[in-house]
């Protein structure tokens, strides 16, 4: 049977970093963003540089399909993908979405990586791609929390990686977790 691993995480935690090394090591990689951008283009509405039209969409396909459409948009995605092998989600954002995907999915793990506020900030400003200044990552963080529910995942995820130290670390814990998750495997 193939693994199913969403990762979860704030804003800058370093999820991409995860995400990216499982679509390299050959997990199909299911990017739950993508989605908006592909409704948005059909609705031949333009992306902004700011990402205010990509919020208001996303606002917008949630109040129209529920909290938890992302996950419903891309079980036919999973399902597929999983036929062919293991697959990471990136950009399960809500709690909603995790219930909604763990009732059809029971073998979907969570892996949580966190970083320390201070140094995640520090992170967000510094990135080639999309930086924030601490005020609007702060924003971000806290509308996150509070209308997405985006904590939940985060607080009842499976495997945990710290993201405070050095790149060699990082991929240390992920191949310790990856390990963990072959065990499992081969026990079932």
């Amino acid at each position: 049977m193939s693994q199913l691993l969403a990762v979860v995480g704030m804003s800058g935690s370093g999820k991409s970093v995860a995400t990216d090394y499982l679509e390299k090591a050959g997990w199909t990689k299911i990017y739950f963003g993508g989605i908006t951008y592909k409704l948005m283009k059909e609705a031949g509405i333009e992306r902004t540089s700011d990402g205010k039209s990509e919020k208001e969409f996303r606002e917008k396909l949630r109040k129209d399909y529920g909290p938890e459409c992302y996950a419903k948009f891309l079980v036919p995605d999973i399902k597929e993908a999983l036929k062919l092998g293991n697959v990471v989600l990136d950009g399960l954002y809500s709690w909603y979405e995790y219930k909604y995907l763990i009732e059809r999915f029971p073998e979907l793990k969570l892996l949580s990586i966190v970083v320390d506020k201070d140094l995640r900030y520090q992170r967000v400003a510094n990135r080639v791609e999309r930086p924030f200044t601490k005020k609007d990552i702060i924003y971000r963080d806290l509308s996150e929390i509070e209308n997405l529910a985006k904590g939940g995942p985060i607080a009842y995820a499976d495997y945990y990686l710290f993201n405070n130290g050095s790149l060699d670390e990082y991929y240390k814990r992920l191949l310790e977790i990856l390990e963990d998750l072959n065990k499992q495997k081969e026990g079932e």
